[in-house]
């Protein structure tokens, strides 16, 4: 039985020597053995060792057993991933991940780390960008490559589905971890694998590839209208002018202050937060007029004929 991750990466033009993300699982198992048989030599396993569960030191073990096995050299880092009160734990562990992901790559030369997320895993970040109410950068899900910490992240597994990867593993009697985290009904994740996925699977028997189609489609817009709020934040300059910000229609300007926001300076308002600083921006006729609203970690001011954002403490 073949490994459905050789042919995920006999079409996927490598960088290299590059990393991959191990985390001792089933699907990074398989992207490891696939990536050590394509490219003997130059593949490095990156393990992040998150700190939160007693059987930690274990998984770490036995990624070195089978780093050992492959002879593909195994770095670890530590980090500790426990989450601020109001912060998802969910988040803060990705967060922490990717932070350790690139900081191991770094340090060992490599550009390019490959991750073994899946289709599977799309149709997830789907449905939790669909409960949270996002738009359409939400709703294209997870990009096939991205940027990050100056690292280029890749998802060559996409289009295939767990059941795939999880099927090989257990007919080549290839060991892996199941780590207990992923059974913990706490985790939207988790309910979603556990309990959303088997019903849609029978209501929906095509699902994984209608959700990746309609992520095609919302990544498709997204850039556009990135291209397009690009385009008049040119216009408006950096930091935007408020006589232009009060010459675009409604919606433009709206999409101009999320990618200004988010492209410049790293953060995005909430809904809430940016029809207030539409309202502001639309009132502020006057030169006397003040704006100054909380948005994510900072705030918006008007500063003379131009809006800035400063990061600092939540406004009193």
């Amino acid at each position: 039985m073949e490994n459905p991750a050789d042919h995920a990466l006999a079409s996927w033009s490598a960088v290299l020597p590059l990393g991959v993300a191990y985390s001792g699982g089933a699907d990074s198992t398989a992207l490891l053995h696939a990536a050590a048989r394509r490219w003997p030599g130059q593949v490095h396993a990156l393990h992040v060792h998150h700190g939160l569960q007693h059987a930690a030191d274990d998984f770490e073990a036995h990624c070195a057993a089978a780093c050992a096995a492959l002879e593909v050299p195994l770095h670890v880092g530590r980090v500790d991933a426990r989450h601020a009160p109001g912060e998802s734990p969910e988040d803060a562990a990705r967060r922490a991940r990717y932070a350790t992901l690139a900081s191991l790559a770094l340090g060992h030369g490599l550009q390019h780390v490959l991750l073994a997320q899946h289709a599977d895993d799309q149709v997830e970040t789907l449905l939790i960008a669909l409960g949270r109410g996002a738009g359409v950068d939400g709703l294209a899900g997870m990009p096939g490559r991205m940027e990050r910490h100056g690292v280029v992240f890749h998802r060559p597994l996409l289009e295939l589905h767990a059941d795939a990867l999880r099927a090989w593993i257990a007919a080549a009697g290839i060991s892996h971890i199941d780590d207990p985290s992923n059974a913990d009904l706490r985790y939207t994740r988790n309910r979603i694998r556990r309990l959303v996925l088997p019903a849609l699977a029978q209501a929906l028997p095509q699902y994984r590839e209608t959700f990746a189609r309609s992520a095609r489609n919302a990544a498709r817009a997204s850039s556009l209208l990135s291209e397009a709020a690009a385009g008049d934040l040119a216009e408006a300059g950096s930091p935007p002018r408020l006589a232009a910000l009060r010459a675009l229609p409604r919606e433009r300007l709206a999409n101009l202050l999320r990618h200004w926001l988010k492209s410049e300076h790293g953060v995005v308002p909430s809904e809430a937060q940016l029809e207030q600083l539409l309202g502001q921006i639309a009132a502020c006729s006057t030169r006397g007029h003040r704006i100054r609203i909380k948005v994510a970690s900072g705030r918006v001011e008007r500063e003379g004929d131009t809006l800035r954002w400063y990061n600092a403490s939540p406004l009193p």
